[in-house]
């Protein structure tokens, strides 16, 4: 007997199409990848210490503006490295691309002692075009 048989409910289908669950087990990776990418950046872990809904929100945000700011950075500094690799004739390819993420942070010295000299201006962000070759 089916279960619908015995609550008189309908049952919704399972998605038997490998290639469906293929792309909802990647979908939900990348989500995990940044949620743990996320508790890393928030110092003290992923709990939220206050109980009031205002500073949670505020923690929450500020913690993501920091993730935010070290992903642009990680993928600026990537597009260089790829376009400058693509200059000295090494080939750059869609597939090439898809194996890099924004989520390292080995580079950062999370409790680090940071100078800032702000009279000092970075350059702007000048972002080039990929000349992908086909793979």
């Amino acid at each position: 007997m089916r279960r619908s048989d015995l609550t008189g409910a309908p049952t919704t289908p399972k998605p038997c199409n490998r290639t469906v669950r293929r792309v909802i087990r990647a979908e939900t990776t990348k989500i995990e990848t940044y949620n743990d990418f996320l508790d890393w950046v928030s110092f003290g872990g992923p709990v939220i210490k206050s109980g009031d809904p205002v500073e949670q929100e505020k923690q929450l945000k500020c913690a993501s503006l920091v993730a935010n700011t070290i992903m642009l950075c990680n993928v600026a500094d990537m597009t260089t490295v790829l376009s400058d690799m693509a200059v000295d004739g090494h080939p750059v390819t869609l597939a090439l691309v898809a194996c890099t993420n924004p989520y390292i942070r080995g580079h950062f010295l999370r409790f680090g002692q940071y100078v800032l000299d702000m009279s000092e201006l970075s350059p702007p962000l000048d972002p080039r075009p990929l000349p992908f070759e086909a793979a």
